[in-house]
């Protein structure tokens, strides 16, 4: 139980040693740097919806070669069924690309 004891005073010490010695203020007190002037609008509304179409199919084929990679390592040793398996894999990537593709997700006008 003294040990316990001895962990939170210390924990205490540091966190109080670290407020005495911190050069900034509070994070909370100082407003957001824009050359002198606040926001006039919220940081995520410059940014278009149509991009994020584009960022999930990034992160899908991002997605295909971490998994590309260790199947490239065994294929060997697994044989056939590791083709078959990474061929029905890109064969789902695909489907969503062309789906995406057909409803105009890449369309720009």
């Amino acid at each position: 139980m003294a040990a316990f004891g001895a962990v939170i005073v210390l924990a205490a010490a540091v966190y109080g040693f670290a407020r005495l010695i911190r050069l900034a203020p509070m994070i909370r007190d100082v407003p957001p740097f824009l050359s002198g002037g606040s926001a006039a609008e919220h940081a995520v509304s410059r940014y278009h919806v149509r991009w994020y179409t584009i960022t999930m199919v990034f992160l899908a084929f991002d997605m295909e070669m971490v998994f590309m990679y260790p199947w490239t390592l065994v294929v060997d040793e697994v044989g056939t069924p590791a083709v078959v398996e990474m061929f029905l894999f890109l064969a789902v990537l695909v489907a969503g690309v062309w789906y995406a593709w057909r409803e105009g997700a890449f369309r720009w006008t």
